[in-house]
């Protein structure tokens, strides 16, 4: 079964929430509202007892992990969340009440309500790009090359993003670019499974993945 989602080199990510604002851009998000949010994990100390500058952080960003095992999926009682055979969880408005069973249920708290429709909303790993061949946006506008996207059962290192213009042939449009792909098994610092993160599994298995060589990773797991 395809599962899409996203991995993250926290270790890549610089905290500058190109991600975050192309989103609400792509997806008219309402103010206030956010798909895709940037956190700051510390500073914490290195060891026990340790203090500045003997520190460390790094930048979590968190959205929909579009679940193998939704919680949102279970309480639904119109059938409006749902997981489709690409491993996305979805949202059909029509059948949305508004009830927000939903983001209660969700250990993350990515669900919101749009007040002017009356509907739930939350990352859809922009399903209308992906369905043409194309890469979500917070991907796209990743500068840093942090955030791939791929199929899970293909193994993370098959995770894609767009080449560098760098490396290209000059010339180029933009739309060149974006046919262009570079592979993170080729691209990124080398790492071991122990390096790979999930958020808290509550028992939904969350499928988006995150590296972290270097600091300490702050979530707790099954």
């Amino acid at each position: 079964m395809t599962q899409y989602a996203i991995v993250t080199d926290l270790e890549r990510c610089v905290g500058c929430l190109a991600c975050m604002t192309a989103c609400k851009m792509a997806n008219d998000v309402p103010i206030g509202s956010f798909w895709n949010k940037v956190m700051r994990i510390g500073p914490n100390p290195k060891y026990e007892g340790a203090i500045s500058p003997d520190v460390e952080m790094y930048f979590l960003p968190v959205g929909c992990q579009h679940c193998e095992d939704p919680e949102c999926v279970k309480v639904c009682p119109t059938g409006a969340s749902r997981k489709l055979e690409d491993g996305t969880v979805q949202i059909d408005k029509s059948k949305c009440i508004g009830c927000q069973f939903c983001a209660m249920a969700c250990p993350y708290g990515v669900r919101y309500l749009n007040e002017e429709e009356r509907v739930v909303e939350k990352c859809t790993l922009c399903e209308q790009k992906i369905a043409q061949g194309e890469l979500p946006q917070c991907v796209i506008n990743c500068g840093g090359r942090a955030r791939w996207f791929g199929d899970l059962e293909k193994g993370i290192e098959n995770f894609e993003a767009y080449d560098e213009p760098k490396s290209l042939e000059g010339g180029l449009s933009y739309e060149d670019m974006c046919k262009s792909r570079a592979r993170l098994g080729d691209y990124l610092e080398d790492f071991d499974e122990s390096q790979v993160y999930a958020l808290p599994n509550v028992g939904n298995e969350p499928a988006f993945r995150y590296i972290l060589r270097k600091h300490t990773w702050q979530g707790e797991e099954e």
